[in-house]
C-alpha cells in the first residue's frame, strides 16, 4: 500500500478569511462595488444602523480589487498557519476581531470622510506578532523592534507624505495591535 497524501484544512481560522474574503471580492465584481459598499466596506454611517456595527467587523473581507485581495491573502497565508498553530485559532480568531474593529472605530472617529475596506490591518497585526514567536522572558526580540521600526515607520512616513488610498492608520493600528498581543501572549505563556 502506497502512502497516500491528504489535503488537511490546518489553519480554519485563515482559510475562512481567505476563502470569504475570495467569495466578497467576487460579489464586489459582479455587483459592481454594491456588495462591498453595504456589507464589507466601513465608513461614517449612522451608528443605530445595525449595519454600521455589522460592516466594523465585515470590512475585512471587502477588497478593492483582485490584486488587493492577492496581496493580503499572500501574506495572511504565509504567516497565519504559523501563528493559528503557536497561538490557537480562538486566540487568532480573537486578535482579528480586535484588530477589525479597533481600525473600524479609530477610522470612524479621526477619518470621517474615509471608507476603509481590506483586511490589511489584519496583515500587519500578524506581520507584528509573529516576530515575537522566538519570545523569552525578560527580553525584546530584536527582529520585533526592527518590524515594527521598518513597517510602522513606512506606514507613518507614507500617511503624510503620499496620497494614495492606502489605509496607512489601519496598518499601524493593526501593527500596534499584533504587537501588544505578541508581547502579553508570551509573557502569558511564559508565567
Amino acid at each position: 500500500m502506497k502512502n497516500r497524501l491528504k489535503i488537511t484544512f490546518n489553519a480554519p481560522v485563515i482559510l475562512s478569511i481567505v476563502g470569504i474574503s475570495f467569495v466578497v471580492t467576487l460579489m464586489n465584481y459582479m455587483t459592481g462595488g454594491k456588495s462591498n459598499e453595504l456589507f464589507f466596506m466601513t465608513y461614517h454611517s449612522a451608528l443605530l444602523s445595525p449595519l454600521t456595527w455589522l460592516r466594523a467587523f465585515t470590512h475585512i473581507f471587502g477588497h478593492a480589487d483582485w490584486s488587493h485581495l492577492a496581496g493580503n491573502m499572500s501574506i495572511l497565508l504565509l504567516l497565519g498557519p504559523m501563528l493559528e498553530e503557536k497561538y490557537s485559532s480562538r486566540t487568532l480568531a480573537i486578535v482579528v476581531v480586535i484588530t477589525a474593529i479597533m481600525t473600524s472605530v479609530i477610522n470612524y472617529i479621526f477619518f470621517p470622510e474615509i471608507a476603509l475596506c481590506g483586511a490589511s490591518g489584519v496583515v500587519f497585526a500578524f506581520i507584528l506578532l509573529s516576530s515575537f514567536t522566538s519570545f523569552k522572558k525578560g527580553e525584546i526580540p530584536l527582529t520585533f523592534i526592527l518590524v515594527a521600526v521598518f513597517f510602522i515607520g513606512q506606514q507613518i512616513v507614507e500617511g503624510i507624505s503620499v496620497n494614495d488610498n492606502i489605509s496607512n492608520m489601519a496598518h499601524i493600528i493593526g501593527g500596534i495591535v499584533g504587537g501588544i498581543a505578541g508581547y502579553r501572549l508570551n509573557m502569558k505563556a511564559k508565567a
